[in-house]
């Protein structure tokens, strides 16, 4: 019988599926778990617990799925917004914007609950543009924090059209031709169309000869462009700011012809499904009746989807992507280069000369056959994360310059377990304080991908709670970026769906450790005596007091009553944060270990400001890391940042697997993991 000791430094792979458990040879073997709920692996290597979420509000009709939107109107002002039927409601900083105390500030809006989790988005400075196949494109205005507007999307000119000219001519003796004038109205943001046409007979090739256009003013109108017509084009003569101008036989310029506008977007079967904003223009695309059509305004332009004939660089592009398979395009990603998500391909947009791309130099090339879901992706650096079309799984998608194009990778094949038979229902991602792009599963829980592409790290983990998870979404708040969650949760026998808010990670103080869900932050005077609970009435909650852990007690009347006084307490639903060791494989003999029998005889855990650590074989026969040493009686004990040994109870088995559980309401850090192994014959 041998006995040894391994060393686990790293838990920076993550979560692996049990389908991986015999791939010892794999590099990620060593530095992966075979669970991590509740736990987050840090880029660096160590696994922490997740903070808790902290109670905002109450969705406005808990009967009906709800959607979060982030919104970054600079970097003091972000915002998540609720998106349900038939309105909207902001959130910041663990609030919600009011009217007046007590109640939300919202406005209108004409999405149905069954497809706010189809709605796309993009946005530019304070305008929030939202696309969906069944709804015309709409703008999302802040005007300022408590006045936003909804507003469909004109793409008609900015600036009416003159009415017809009138034309006279003067000096001809004989009438041989007939000449034709149009007009166009020019303001700050563009030029109207042209109007109708005003016509007059006479020969400006006789020596005095000339021809009078005049027309009415147009509101808003700087100046105006005139055009004579020639060879079936009309081409420019000249530009006034007031209201008429003399051809002495002018030749016209028909290189600058008055811009048509067609009709975009203006019906049912005709709105986009996608949208986004590349090289200076905003792109539509996916309409049910060409769902491979994309169309980008006029350079510079939010809306303009004018050309002129002949067509120039800056005019309005619309194409159609020639492809073997008819799908939708469902998502427009802005990269280094153009890239369009459809439902059985990725597909590259550039420019034939490498230039920016233009109405006669566009060009579209496949990338690879895999196929989006409709879940809204996230970029990473210059890395696009999406969910595959079918089996959903995530999937990464980045430049790749030995193959000269982008190519994809599947980023779920360790962690199989988690996305087999479910699907991805929403994706946000978090910069700082650690890179995580999360998600939410059709299993109702939500999946966190520690994200270091440069540094080839892709951890999952997973997390749960007591309900389901159904949105997410992370907006910028001081140093971190938060990560906002609607969970629907059972309370008294009624299902209620919250808005809340993952607490910051980063303390001083234990009293201000914030380590449950659905929670509550009492910080006043010391009182007993903690309301405000009406949204957990009949939970039982788990409690920290001034830094110490309080039994749990359950809500009643709103309410919870304290053994003693406290300050600082943190009052919401238990989380339990399990880390399971992966099966080991040591090279004892040929087979690494496998076939044997092996006991846990002890642990060594190097920890980081920790405490409320359990350890054991199974999670019915833990034991308590004792960590209470020179604390006075009726303080808490302090967090631990050492090495801790725990003897755990004998359990002979095939893996030598143990856990490490930590339900308390307190941090726990494990920086790397020993383990002494008696391993049989």
């Amino acid at each position: 019988m041998a006995q040894l000791r391994t060393l686990q430094k790293s838990f920076n792979a993550g979560e692996m599926s049990p389908e991986m458990f015999g791939r010892i040879d794999d590099a990620k073997y060593q530095i992966g778990a075979a669970k991590m709920r509740n736990f987050i692996p840090k880029p660096q290597g160590p696994c922490e617990n997740r903070a808790g979420f902290a109670f905002v509000r109450e969705v406005k009709d808990s009967t009906k799925a709800t959607r979060l939107i982030p919104f970054t109107y600079s970097t003091t002002q972000t915002m998540v917004i609720e998106v349900g039927a038939g309105y909207f409601r902001f959130h910041t900083a663990g609030a919600t914007l009011e009217s007046s105390p007590g109640t939300a500030y919202e406005i209108t809006n004409p999405y149905a609950e069954a497809d706010l989790f189809d709605l796309h988005y993009v946005q530019s400075a304070d305008v929030l543009t939202i696309v969906h196949p069944n709804y015309a494109p709409r703008e999302l205005r802040r005007n300022s924090a408590l006045s936003w507007t909804l507003s469909t999307i004109s793409f008609a000119s900015s600036i009416a059209a003159p009415g017809a000219p009138t034309v006279t001519q003067a000096g001809a003796t004989a009438v041989k031709y007939t000449y034709y004038y149009v007009v166009t109205a020019v303001d700050a943001d563009g030029v109207s169309e042209s109007s109708a046409s005003g016509n007059v007979g006479s020969n400006l090739f006789e020596t005095g000869c000339t021809v009078t256009i005049a027309w009415g003013a147009v509101a808003g109108a700087s100046r105006y462009n005139v055009y004579k017509q020639q060879g079936g084009l009309y081409g420019y003569i000249g530009q006034t700011t007031g209201l008429s101008i003399v051809d002495d036989n002018i030749a016209p310029d028909l290189g600058k012809t008055p811009p048509t506008y067609e009709s975009v977007f203006g019906a049912t079967g005709e709105y986009p499904g996608a949208v986004s904003y590349f090289e200076q223009r905003r792109a539509f695309a996916g309409t049910i009746n060409k769902p491979q059509n994309i169309w980008m305004t006029k350079s510079g332009t939010e809306s303009n989807m004018s050309y002129s004939l002949p067509i120039k660089d800056d005019d309005r592009i619309a194409f159609r992507v020639a492809a073997r398979e008819a799908n939708t395009i469902r998502h427009i990603v802005p990269l280094t280069q153009l890239l369009l998500l459809t439902g059985a391909a990725e597909w590259r947009v550039t420019s034939v000369n490498s230039d920016a791309i233009t109405p006669s130099t566009i060009s579209v090339r496949p990338q690879s056959y895999v196929g989006s879901s409709n879940v809204q992706p996230a970029i990473i650096n210059n890395t696009l994360i999406y969910g595959a079309a079918r089996g959903g799984h995530v999937r990464e998608l980045a430049y790749n310059w030995q193959a000269n194009g982008f190519i994809t990778g599947d980023l779920s094949l360790r962690a199989s377990h988690l996305f087999d038979t479910y699907d991805i229902k929403d994706m946000t991602y978090t910069k700082a304080p650690y890179p995580i792009v999360w998600f939410v599963s059709t299993s109702g829980k939500l999946l966190g991908l520690t994200y270091v592409p440069e540094q080839q790290i892709g951890a999952w983990h997973h997390h749960d709670t007591d309900g389901t998870f159904e949105s997410c979404a992370v907006v910028a708040e001081g140093n971190e970026d938060r990560l906002y969650v609607v969970v629907r949760r059972t309370i008294n026998g009624v299902s209620k769906r919250y808005v809340e808010r993952m607490a910051s990670r980063q303390f001083v103080d234990q009293a201000d450790a914030f380590f449950v869900d659905c929670g509550l932050t009492y910080n006043s005077t010391p009182a007993t005596t903690i309301s405000g609970l009406s949204h957990l009435e009949g939970k039982t909650v788990s409690i920290l007091a001034d830094g110490a852990v309080h039994p749990r007690r359950v809500v009643t009347s709103g309410s919870i009553t304290l053994d003693n006084a406290a300050s600082t307490v943190h009052i919401g639903l238990p989380i339990e944060a399990d880390l399971q060791t992966l099966p080991m494989a040591f090279q004892i003999d040929n087979a690494f270990g496998q076939g044997r029998t092996k006991n846990v005889n002890a642990a060594w855990l190097r920890v980081y400001r920790s405490s409320g650590i359990f350890v054991g074989p199974a999670l019915d026969r833990l034991t308590e890391a004792k960590q209470r040493t020179t604390e006075s009686y009726g303080s808490p004990p302090a967090l631990k940042s050492d090495e801790i040994q725990v003897v755990i109870p004998p359990n002979w088995g095939n893996d030598g697997q143990i856990f490490v559980r930590q339900s308390d309401p307190l941090p726990l850090t494990i920086v790397s993991l020993t383990l002494e192994v008696e391993v049989g014959g």
